[in-house]
């Protein structure tokens, strides 16, 4: 891999062991760490062009398949996709590969979902955190009618066995038809939900954490943070993210990005790289 040091290369793909599960891990380039967390349907390489931008400004990125996701593990049971264990997984992951210093943290649906959870749970171990189209847990669950329309699908995917039938029915036609030509990656998202017990491990995001987070109580962000939201997103709104700022206790920036959908890190990841960088490597302002 040109212009990357020889350990970093030798590091640059391969699965960790943490806790009873195995997690692949692309750890590429050398300098200060981003910790890069995808969301549902994807996995690691949704940041390939992000993390290329990131690399060429001297970071070095972590992009693991979080579990039920990629090549990594797929533990049964929805309890086991609850946030508080995948936290558990970048923690092993972070002490694994050596990072004992704050990480900076970008995420991505519900990989920004998790991105918040880590800020709040070990603030200690993020330095600065960028959330791209999901806001903080509570402004999302306090959000309006837009975003109670855009999410209805959430509540239909907690029917185990007949969301799995329907979505995946006709080469997951229902599936292709939500997603409308919208995902640059589906064909690898198909490719990865066809395998045995894999579409049921990605529901079980939405089964374990969607009831569970109405019922709790979310701290305050006291990780420095900027907020994306895209314009054609059609499944989160405005508001989730805007209203995200008064959950804040650190600094808060917001960014719109017009004519962008849901996945901007395949959409526009110029944009998103220049956001991220210019946020991650600047001085920190309200």
């Amino acid at each position: 891999m040109p212009g990357m040091s020889d350990a970093a290369a030798t590091r640059a793909r391969r699965t960790l062991r943490v806790g009873d599960l195995d997690l692949r891990v692309l750890d590429e380039g050398d300098g200060l760490p981003v910790l890069l967390l995808h969301g549902f349907p994807n996995r690691a390489e949704v940041w390939r062009h992000v993390g290329a931008r990131l690399r060429g400004a001297g970071r070095r990125t972590i992009a693991p398949d979080l579990r039920g996701f990629g090549e990594s593990s797929a533990p049964q049971g929805r309890r086991a996709y609850r946030v508080d264990h995948v936290l558990d997984d970048l923690v092993g992951v972070l002490d694994a590969v050596g990072v004992d210093r704050p990480v900076d943290v970008i995420g991505h649906d519900w990989g920004a979902f998790t991105s918040w959870a880590l800020c709040l749970a070990h603030p200690d171990r993020v330095r600065r955190h960028v959330a791209l189209s999901t806001g903080h847990p509570a402004a999302f669950l306090r959000a309006g009618l837009e975003q109670k329309r855009k999410g209805s699908y959430m509540l239909l995917w907690q029917l185990p066995g007949i969301t799995e039938h329907a979505l995946s029915a006709d080469d997951f036609r229902r599936l292709r038809a939500l997603f409308a030509g919208r995902h640059p990656d589906i064909e690898q998202a198909v490719a990865d939900l066809s395998r045995p017990g894999r579409l049921t491990a990605g529901l079980n995001w939405y089964r374990a954490n969607v009831l569970h987070a109405i019922r709790r109580r979310w701290a305050h962000c006291h990780v420095p943070t900027l907020g994306v939201w895209s314009s054609e997103d059609p499944y989160l709104a405005e508001d989730q993210m805007v209203n995200s700022s008064r959950y804040m206790d650190a600094p808060w920036r917001y960014a719109r990005l017009d004519g962008v959908g849901h996945w901007l890190a395949l959409e526009a990841p110029d944009a998103v790289a220049d956001l991220a960088i210019d946020w991650l490597d600047g001085p920190t302002s309200p």
